[in-house]
């Protein structure tokens, strides 16, 4: 029986004309190991407050590797039901359909509004409800990526696989920079699937910064094949002449 071969997943999110430097610097030293990114972009705030150059910057990463995944809509979280519990959910993690399906609509208006197509779907904190997998389903999303795995909408089926990132668990920064690494070194022997993702805000410390890099050469090093996370779902079947 021959050997699984390990995939590399790498997500970029926080992109905006204030991290742009960051985002492009990030880029270019993954595309000398060979790695694409899948850029995560909220649709709101994208029209909110990004530039002509982020969008444009963010068309020509996809024309030359990269891939765009819609990101939410706008993140607002929403409130739980009791008033005595202060933290939120999520944007996508506890809608019903219907109300997801409403967000998934403003969302694509605002993308046709900024010249830009997502190839998939990615909830804020990488937590979507089941209503939020129907309402994807029903506006022909392909694929939607959340925390423990890979979802391919058309096909029904599951690509396993935690997301690993700063902010996810442990809060000391050494200790975590050093798990995300050991973690993508475990994961990657295994032939799994080595999901690491960053927002442009990680990148401004260089622990966090140097740690991703270590994780994604060492992935490498074990044989990891890099991909985006379109690249995992079943295309559209063609349609007879």
């Amino acid at each position: 029986m021959g050997s699984v071969t390990a995939r590399l997943l790498v997500s970029l999110s926080g992109i905006n004309a204030w991290t742009l430097d960051r985002a492009a610097d990030l880029s270019d030293e993954l595309a000398t190991r060979g790695v694409p990114l899948s850029l995560l972009l909220a649709p709101r705030v994208a029209g909110a407050d990004q530039t002509g150059p982020v969008l444009s910057w963010v068309r020509d990463r996809c024309v030359a590797g990269d891939a765009l995944l819609q990101h939410g809509y706008d993140h607002v979280a929403e409130p739980r039901e009791r008033a005595i519990v202060i933290r939120k959910r999520a944007e996508f993690a506890a809608l019903p359909a219907h109300e997801a399906g409403l967000r998934l609509i403003a969302a694509g208006t605002a993308m046709e509004r900024l010249g830009i197509e997502a190839h998939g779907f990615v909830p804020p904190r990488w937590l979507a409800s089941p209503g939020t997998l129907v309402a994807l389903r029903r506006k022909g999303f392909a694929l939607c990526a959340d925390l423990v795995g890979v979802r391919d909408l058309r096909a029904g089926t599951v690509h396993r696989g935690r997301v690993q990132g700063f902010g996810f668990g442990e809060r000391t920064e050494p200790w975590w920079c050093f798990a995300l690494v050991m973690g993508a070194a475990r994961i990657a022997r295994r032939g799994g699937m080595v999901r690491l993702a960053v927002d442009t805000a990680d990148l401004v410390r260089s622990g966090p910064r140097q740690a991703l890099l270590d994780a994604v050469d060492i992935a490498l090093h074990h044989g990891a094949r890099a991909a985006t996370y379109p690249e995992l779902v079943t295309p559209r079947p063609a349609r007879a002449a």
